[in-house]
């Protein structure tokens, strides 16, 4: 949890040094813009024809010189002269600065950074509302998606833990499979703690059952078989825009029933008979009632 405090604080950190200003972001177009007309490589000293040390009067008159050689009228019918001429004036202006220049010249030397912050490329795209949204969904449905692989796999791993300790527990350290059903107490999460007047009390317990290979979960009367294709897998489907959707038309084609169902009978029968019984039903998913088998019977 540190960890990802620390990795946290620092990309805020990084983000607060290299927040680009709106002074930086013009530079970084015109850097652009100046490349993919003049050619790669293409600097504001080279289009000038200038070194980086060069004074205000030599910037002036390097200026003079190429606004006569890119002005329209010189070049009538040329693509592109009015842009590349008006982009002459800007740098000029940028170099003529102290700041302006002091800026140029950090990423003159340091290169101009590929990644130049959201607002940036947010500021010159600016996606519409729908484009938001739709990428929003994406996003979380993505994320909610890799969560429940996440937790598919950790969950996996569990039940394939419990069944080990199960069948340890009953069939002791040589894991020779035993005749008969053995029933068992296994801690299901949460490691011993101590309770108000001191004493050690285990985690959570229930009864369990080993039946051969299966291994069932008892709940009152009826027994549950824990099994790892019960277990539900990640899917599309089950994010929340997609579970939305298809809820909302569900619920407008069929409309909503509500099935109340009555329960008779006391059940008496112990887990270990349910397992000899009907069929039992899967841990995981949606649960299967196994058969019950009323007292005296």
């Amino acid at each position: 949890m540190r960890f990802f405090l620390f990795v946290a604080l620092l990309a805020a950190l990084a983000t607060a040094v290299f927040a680009w200003t709106k002074e930086d972001h013009e530079i970084f177009d015109i850097v652009s813009a100046l490349e993919a007309s003049e050619g790669k490589g293409t600097t504001f000293y080279s289009l000038l024809d200038l070194s980086p040390t060069a004074t205000l009067a030599e910037l002036n008159k390097a200026y003079r010189k190429k606004s006569i050689q890119l002005h329209p009228d010189k070049n009538p019918g040329v693509k592109g002269i009015q842009e590349r001429f008006a982009r002459l004036g800007i740098i000029a202006n940028i170099l003529r600065s102290p700041e302006g220049r002091k800026r140029y010249d950090f990423f003159y030397k340091n290169g101009v950074p590929k990644w130049r912050g959201t607002g940036y490329y947010y500021s010159r795209f600016r996606p519409g509302l729908v484009t938001v949204l739709v990428f929003l969904v994406i996003l979380t449905s993505g994320l909610q998606y890799l969560a429940q692989k996440v937790n598919y796999r950790r969950d996996l791993e569990k039940v394939r833990q419990t069944i080990h300790a199960a069948k340890l527990a009953a069939w002791g350290p040589k894991m020779v499979p035993l005749d008969g059903r053995r029933k068992v107490k296994m801690s299901l999460g949460g490691g011993p703690r101590m309770d108000e007047e001191g004493n050690v009390v285990p985690g959570k317990m229930v009864d369990m059952v080993v039946d051969g290979n299966g291994v069932y979960i008892c709940d009152g009367a009826e027994a549950h078989l824990l099994d790892e294709s019960s277990m539900t897998p990640p899917a599309i489907s089950r994010t929340w825009f997609v579970s939305l959707v298809s809820g909302l038309v569900r619920r407008k084609g069929t409309g909503e029933k509500t099935v109340e169902e009555s329960d008779e009978g006391t059940e008496t029968e112990s887990c270990a008979g349910a397992v000899a019984g009907a069929p039992v039903s899967k841990i995981g998913g949606r649960r299967r009632k196994a058969g019950r088998t009323k007292a005296g019977k």
